[in-house]
């Protein structure tokens, strides 16, 4: 380890690692510090059972030549090194419904979409295109996004001013048709109260140009970043996790780690979320109006997840993802579940089977769950680094919550409790310690169309050489992150001057 870095990065999500992998390349002295035993965040896999688990990703849009992601992923280098397999073409996402056999589905590429809902709802045909085409102009409104100069408008726009649940409900009445174009909202959480349709537009729109799933877990993506990094003279630790930041004089000069290192550095990037940033650096050292405002934002709700690996060749191999919903009529509003109700909708997806045989591996369920339910533990801290037992009750817990959520999954998929070899589950506790978010949040902060301002958080704060990156910004996701990333370096080099790089590599690469 260096005495003294130009750029310090604490934590090692997708931010943290595409920040670092952003500045190294500029030639900066960058420096990684984890403090789990995996880097990555969200991109964190598992094994049990010889199976690999995603823990956060587990598919991702807008990676076919020429789409935004690819072009950002292209000039970090990355792209040609990931294993990806593509999901199906006229039906990459399905939503269904308890009362109703029928299969809803989402299909890539724009006239494929169309076509493909216009088959199912052939009344509906006028509504289908309107709301197509605003999908297309929502994301036109977003400069880097389509990776154009320019920044977008904050507030005064409408587009931050439009409720995803009213203005889906105003193109249509059939009540169905509703419920499938907002079927996939699990992507961010929906709240028909308080999602805008700008984030229901940037959630979906690439995975509608392309959906890929990762092979063997979305922690390839980690591992191609942090050779990148090495590649261009960086620095990445795990095992460091950082416990204050020291500050004179209004700046920040080190940060301390658990384990007895200092580590100096001129400027310092943050990808812990912010609320735990403040109190490591000091509340003190920021405006009492700063700290209250970004302690008052809400946090969205957490996942309860579980990780089954299935018999051999008893489960067949679904290359789609399943949006299931109890209430055709409650799609935004399955986060207000009761215990009895619980689980109001989930998301079903499996793991690329390696041998291709047509028969599945492994398959991930997760569903909403809220910290209050797992608050009689939340003393408890447990990760790979740092392995604590939770007690009886918590495995009880887990276990009751389990059969819960495979009795329910069983109805759509009547064979699956014979099909499971073993079965492991995830609960917010799991999610807060190993990815760092608020009460084990899913995605950062709530966007409360009511109020947009609320929960920005801009990645320059008070303290001139500290900055803020990850998915409590602007939006989440692998490709909001990633632009979030961008942003954040763009404080340090000038927009315009990174994204004329972005564009150049790009240009290069098809020469």
């Amino acid at each position: 380890m260096k005495e003294h870095y130009d750029i310090v990065i604490v934590g090692s999500g997708l931010g943290g690692l595409v920040s670092a992998l952003i500045m190294a390349k500029e030639g900066y002295s960058v420096c990684v510090l984890e403090k789990n035993n995996q880097f990555g965040g969200n991109l964190q896999t598992f094994v049990r059972d010889k199976t690999i688990f995603d823990t956060g990703v587990h598919y991702i849009g807008g990676l076919s030549e020429g789409q935004n992601l690819n072009q950002y992923f292209t000039y970090l280098g990355i792209m040609d090194q990931l294993k990806l397999k593509k999901l199906d073409e006229d039906g990459f996402d399905i939503i269904t419904f308890d009362d109703d056999p029928i299969e809803y589905k989402h299909a890539q590429g724009y006239d494929r979409f169309e076509n493909s809902l216009i088959a199912q709802f052939p009344e509906e045909e006028k509504a289908i295109k309107i709301y197509s085409k605003k999908l297309r102009d929502t994301c036109s409104k977003f400069p880097l996004y389509n990776l154009n100069k320019g920044k977008p408008s904050y507030g005064s726009d409408e587009v931050f001013n439009l409720n995803a649940k009213t203005y889906i409900n105003s193109l249509t009445d059939n009540k169905k048709l509703q419920a499938v174009f907002a079927g996939t909202n699990f992507l961010y959480a929906g709240d028909g109260e308080r999602s805008p349709f700008y984030v229901h537009a940037l959630s979906v729109n690439s995975y509608i140009e392309s959906a890929y799933r990762c092979v063997n877990g979305g922690s390839q993506i980690t591992k191609v970043l942090i050779r990148q990094i090495k590649k261009y003279g960086g620095d990445t630790y795990k095992h460091h996790e950082v416990s204050k930041f020291n500050v004179k004089n209004g700046e920040i000069t080190s940060v301390e780690t658990k384990n007895g290192k200092l580590i100096n550095g001129d400027i310092f990037i943050s990808n812990v979320e912010p609320k735990l940033t403040l109190k490591m650096v000091g509340e003190e050292n920021f405006r009492k109006s700063y700290t209250n405002r970004i302690n008052k934002i809400e946090s969205i709700i957490s996942a309860f997840s579980l990780y089954i690996v299935l018999k051999p060749n008893s489960f067949k191999y679904h290359n789609k993802n399943f949006y299931h919903f109890k209430y055709g009529d409650r799609v935004w509003d399955a986060q207000n579940y009761t215990q009895e109700s619980w689980p109001e909708g989930y998301m079903v997806s499996m793991g690329v089977n390696k041998k291709d045989d047509g028969w599945g591996d492994s398959l991930i369920a997760m569903t909403y769950m809220n910290f209050n339910e797992v608050k009689h533990w939340q003393n408890t801290f447990n990760t790979v680094a740092a392995k604590n037992d939770r007690g009886q009750t918590y495995e009880e817990f887990k276990n009751y919550k389990t059969e819960i959520f495979i009795t329910e999954l069983e109805k759509k998929f009547p064979n699956l409790r014979d099909c499971i070899q073993t079965v492991y589950a995830s609960t917010p506790l799991s999610y807060r310690d190993y990815i760092g978010s608020h009460n084990g949040s899913m995605y950062g902060y709530v966007k409360d169309v009511n109020n947009p301002l609320h929960s920005f958080v801009s990645p320059r704060t008070k303290i001139k050489n500290l900055l803020f990156t990850g998915q409590s910004l602007n939006m989440h996701g692998i490709l909001g992150v990633t632009i979030g990333a961008i942003i954040t370096c763009s404080e340090l080099v000038g927009k315009d001057y990174l994204l004329e790089k972005i564009l150049e590599v790009n240009k290069t690469q098809e020469v």
